[in-house]
């Protein structure tokens, strides 16, 4: 789910991999695609996919664990089998499934893994998930025009950078088609452009922070 590089158009849903996630989908289904390195996850990405489960009522969320960046030392990244792990660690219930999907599609952007899964899955109804620190950058992925333009999108808060994140390029550029918050349980029946940001209870845990902690022998 790396956000740099050219955005092209591809044919993976229809590749024999693409047959083969993991996972499967009901036609009608309300799905949120939470992408990441989850490098590693924490308590702060659990609060996301379960804040966006309960308010825009989904019947599942994807925890989308992205492939080994080949541009990152592997010192830098755990590898994705680890971070997997990590992530079934807090993606607790049967509505949260923690996927490769990315891997086995031979995806490398947000916006070619969209157009997959929807190539798969053409009956069900997705939303992108993330976090407010990521709708401060979004304007600099690939393709995030194109992503708000098909895809709706639900924003959760994240200390420190949601009130910056609010006033983003991405947020301005695409206000007009902002949903109040009471309007975020339909957001995955709305036609895109359309989005939310969804307000919770602030959990304080980075990634960052984590990996900072583990190399100080802070975390056992």
């Amino acid at each position: 789910m790396w956000s740099a590089g050219v955005t092209r158009h591809i044919a993976s849903a229809g590749r024999p991999a693409a047959l083969r996630l993991g996972f499967t989908l009901s036609p009608g289904m309300r799905v949120g695609i939470y992408g990441g390195s989850f490098n590693p996850a924490h308590e702060g990405h659990a609060h996301v996919a379960e804040t966006a489960r309960r308010k825009l009522g989904l019947d599942r969320v994807i925890w989308l664990v992205s492939p080994q960046n080949p541009l990152k030392p592997t010192h830098e990244t755990a590898s994705q089998g680890e971070r997997m792990a990590g992530a079934r660690r807090f993606a607790h219930g049967p509505r949260m499934i923690v996927s490769d999907a990315e891997t086995r599609m031979g995806t490398q952007y947000t916006i070619d893994t969209l157009r997959a899964l929807k190539g798969r899955f053409p009956q069900v109804k997705f939303v992108w998930l993330m976090g407010a620190d990521s709708l401060a950058t979004f304007h600099r992925w690939r393709g995030w025009t194109q992503i708000m333009q098909t895809t709706p999108v639900a924003v959760v808060s994240r200390p420190w950078i949601s009130l910056k994140s609010r006033f983003s390029p991405a947020a301005r550029r695409f206000a007009h088609a902002r949903l109040p918050i009471d309007q975020a349980r339909g957001l995955a029946d709305r036609t895109a452009p359309a989005w939310v940001f969804l307000n919770g209870p602030l959990n304080f845990q980075s990634s960052s922070a984590l990996r900072e902690r583990m190399r100080s022998g802070k975390l056992p």
